[in-house]
């Protein structure tokens, strides 16, 4: 059974290119090193495979394994590792340049949740047919957004017109969300 896995580049059994090569039993201790093709009937005397461990030493290192297994034991590592990363998307929420004082309490409601979620938001204001002529109402409400979410948020990028939209990036900010999140905790023990 050879079979090279191409993703990794992981060599098992005869896909192993090199003459010889230092052999650790599947329990851990040494056997020294061996010629390949010894090593691979070794392994499949004792029911395993064969499996390349350290490709650039000299000799290359292989252990002896089962290789389903740990092939099974290195996706579950990895599938772990990725469960615990945070990947940071961008939210977008629109205004209006004559929004409602509730819709706008709405929208802020979700903004906040979004960064509080440490994903990224960006607020945008559309201007419609004669709105544009007024672009100083909006330069306003992106400010008041950004005073109101100046306890957990960071600005990335300022607000700028392109076209008949003007646009600001708010990131989350880890320090000042958990001092926020601190005094959250310490209002609701009062």
């Amino acid at each position: 059974m050879a079979f090279k896995n191409k993703k990794n580049q992981t060599r098992v059994n005869e896909g192993i290119r090199s003459r010889e090569v230092r052999v650790i039993s599947e329990d851990g201790s040494q056997l020294g090193i061996m010629n390949t093709k010894s090593a691979v009937d070794l392994a499949f005397q004792r029911g395993f495979d064969l499996v390349e461990v350290q490709p650039n030493s000299k000799p290359p290192v292989c252990r002896i394994m089962d290789y389903g297994k740990y092939k099974y034991e290195k996706s579950k590592k990895a599938k772990a590792a990725r469960k615990k990363q945070h990947t940071i998307t961008i939210k977008e929420i629109r205004f209006s340049s004559k929004i409602s004082e509730h819709d706008y309490g709405y929208k802020m409601k979700h903004i906040r949740e979004f960064l509080l979620s440490k994903d990224k938001v960006k607020v945008t204001v559309r201007f419609r047919g004669r709105e544009i002529t007024h672009t100083e109402l909006g330069a306003e409400l992106l400010d008041k957004v950004k005073e109101d979410t100046k306890d957990i948020a960071q600005v990335e990028s300022e607000s700028k017109m392109e076209g008949r939209v003007m646009t600001m990036m708010l990131a989350p900010d880890n320090k000042r969300i958990k001092s926020y999140l601190a005094s959250k905790k310490s209002e609701k023990k009062d």
